[in-house]
């Protein structure tokens, strides 16, 4: 029988308990093999996980997402302790994530435990999941804070993803850490306290680099964000997201204007929370950004001209904050023309809202004048500088001449002998050209 080193069967309709699974070394599968795989996603698999998959230590790909697998994890599958990838998405499994399960799988790089039942507190081991580039909890009962280990012990996190739990306390400032962070969602949560500035500086958000493209993705990935105001499936093709979303907490104070240097970020979510204060005018300098959604706060002041200069945005909504002023136009925002983008701001005014302004000057060129005067300012100073440096020079000079003697007496006899020595110049070539026409 040849050896079996690959099983998929997913995407049927196959059902029962999971209790007839070949066993290591069985049906050929080779104990000495590094790529055993195991795909059973799409079926109608239920009951609890069984023990006996415990004995599959070869494996190294397990993916049973979107089945409706019940009970508790085993404490055993940490004996699969060449484990890389662990997917039980979708599901109906319920309790806590036995800490002995993930202590010896030290290999695991993607963990998707997303959409179950699960509850409890993060359980530290998940620090020892040193090469962990992939963490998605979402859609559980999780509940705690979240602990600061998080950013200094997963270094190589690209994904994190705690979407809709009962987690509470602030973000923790170590995630500022997580460089190749990607995807940040603790969107639904019940997090307090200010945005950390520190977010600022996640690089995977601003070069948009990722190891993620190095990895085998063969195994289907099924990553839900929220991007362009709707809930999106990603598959392979997740690699490419670049997120943040921090919506429906309770966080407070001003948007970080720090987070206006993630240019690589494709969607950016801060809604339904309590933040204060302006949008940051440099918001502009996000050039990526294709869906933004600051709605539901206290926002004020005026909308920054600069968000003209977002090109891709093709999602925008700044709905029931404390907004006033002219909605800039211009480039991309002149296709987003619903007005439920904007209401709920009473001061606002301007297309796409049925309210006019007073003031008839369109703000985007007001913005544009406004950097014109300022160009303008700028030359005008810096001629004045030149000058200003001239004057001090040459007074400074005249000064010299005035207190001291003999410095006065050897500049008149140097001008002197220059006065001799173009004066006998002169006279000597209107001699040579009287010479010159007379012999003619």
């Amino acid at each position: 029988m040849p050896v079996i080193d690959y099983l998929d069967l997913s995407h049927n309709r196959l059902s029962g308990p999971l209790t007839n699974l070949p066993n290591e070394g069985s049906v050929g599968v080779s104990r000495s093999y590094d790529n055993t795989t195991l795909f059973l996603q799409d079926n109608l698999f239920n009951e609890s996980i069984p023990i006996s998959l415990c004995r599959r230590s070869d494996l190294q790909y397990l993916v049973l997402s979107r089945n409706s697998l019940t009970g508790k994890f085993p404490e055993c599958l940490g004996n699969m302790r060449n484990l890389h990838t662990m997917q039980f998405s979708s599901n109906q499994l319920s309790g806590v994530i036995p800490g002995s399960m993930l202590s010896q799988s030290s290999a695991l790089s993607r963990l998707n435990l997303n959409d179950n039942h699960l509850s409890g507190e993060l359980p530290r081991e998940l620090g020892t999941l040193r090469e962990l580039s992939m963490l998605d909890l979402g859609d559980n009962q999780f509940s705690g804070n979240i602990p600061e280990w998080i950013g200094e012990k997963l270094e190589y996190l690209e994904v994190f993803r705690l979407h809709k739990n009962n987690f509470t306390g602030s973000i923790p400032r170590s995630l500022c850490n997580n460089s190749y962070l990607q995807i940040l969602d603790l969107a639904h949560n019940n997090l307090t306290g200010p945005i950390p500035h520190c977010l600022g500086k996640l690089n995977g958000m601003i070069t948009g680099s990722s190891k993620i493209n190095s990895l085998v993705l063969w195994s289907e990935e099924n990553l839900i964000q929220v991007m362009k105001g709707a809930s999106l499936v990603y598959t392979t093709t997740f690699k490419y997201v670049i997120n943040m979303d921090l919506s429906s907490n309770n966080l407070v104070g001003e948007i970080p204007v720090e987070l206006m240097s993630l240019s690589a970020l494709l969607g950016l979510n801060l809604s339904n929370n309590h933040l204060n204060g302006g949008i940051p005018d440099s918001i502009g300098n996000m050039k990526a950004l294709n869906s933004l959604d600051f709605s539901g706060n206290q926002l004020t002041g005026p909308i920054p001209p600069s968000i003209a200069a977002l090109n891709f945005l093709s999602h925008l909504n700044l709905s029931h904050n404390n907004l006033s002023g002219r909605i800039p136009t211009g480039s991309q925002l002149q296709t987003l023309t619903d007005p439920s983008i904007y209401v709920g701001n009473r001061d606002l005014c301007g297309a796409p809202l049925p309210k006019s302004c007073s003031n008839n000057e369109d703000q985007t060129t007001m913005y544009k004048n406004s950097k014109a005067a300022n160009h303008k300012s700028n030359k005008v100073w810096f001629y004045l500088d030149i000058m200003s440096g001239f004057a001090a020079g040459f007074w400074g000079f005249i000064g010299l001449l005035l207190f001291k003697k003999h410095w006065r007496h050897k500049l008149f006899r140097f001008s002197e002998e220059i006065m001799d020595k173009i004066y006998v110049a002169v006279v000597l070539r209107v001699d040579k050209m009287k010479r010159g026409r007379e012999s003619a």
